[in-house]
């Protein structure tokens, strides 16, 4: 589990082919100490398995359906990526609740100043919501406004400097996580319950007479 604010921006080294995956080597930006294998790294708000660390990198296996739905096979090496390592139970939780499991990706349809929009795909667009949260490329961020097929988002300035979106152009692709409360609400909603079967009662017989000792039988 993710809060959607941005630790470090990692570069990417490379994005080879590897079996039926690929790998991603990027550079990151903690301590060796402070990171270990197996453990989870959000990289442009896709959960990620750190599978090897080198000296100043981490690999990380990336499976067909990650390639195929987030924009992390489309990477190239020297792009900057996202980085927040997991929440822990004793931190603050300073954006909002992400999971870092990518719903859709979305091109970015304008740029002004530090203003941005996005398209807003069929999937998610039951959940996108004036002043809500959404998580993009990993960052948590507030819909500042939202159009008939596109929202709006403001970007403050420390925001800005410290997150990849200052690189980003005009038609590039991001990864976008909805809500995870909205996502629950709306799937409880649609879910019927399930129908009430109720048992017939049996009448009274001799054999329950006899076992609560109204009824002995030399």
């Amino acid at each position: 589990m993710f809060t959607g604010i941005i630790e470090g921006l990692g570069k990417v080294v490379s994005l080879l082919p590897h079996a039926d995956c690929k790998t991603l080597t990027l550079t990151l930006p903690f301590k060796e100490d402070g990171l270990t294998i197996g453990q989870s790294l959000a990289v442009n708000g896709v959960c990620l398995t750190l599978a090897s660390i080198g000296k100043k990198t981490g690999i990380f296996d990336l499976s067909l359906t990650t390639l195929n739905h987030t924009n992390l096979g489309i990477l190239r090496p020297g792009d900057l990526v996202n980085l927040e390592r997991p929440l822990r139970l004793n931190q603050e939780l300073g954006g909002h609740l992400v999971t870092g499991h990518v719903d859709v990706t979305s091109p970015i349809e304008e740029i002004k100043g530090r203003q941005i929009r996005f398209s807003i795909p069929e999937a998610i667009r039951g959940y996108v919501v004036s002043k809500g949260s959404v998580a993009i490329d990993g960052i948590s961020l507030t819909i500042a406004s939202i159009e008939e097929r596109s929202f709006w988002v403001t970007i403050i300035p420390h925001t800005w400097e410290h997150t990849n979106l200052k690189k980003r152009r005009k038609g590039d692709r991001v990864n976008l996580e909805a809500d995870l409360i909205a996502k629950y609400v709306d799937r409880l909603l649609q879910v019927k319950p399930f129908p009430i079967v109720k048992e017939k009662k049996k009448g009274l017989t001799k054999e329950d007479l006899n076992l609560t000792g109204f009824l002995y039988e030399d």
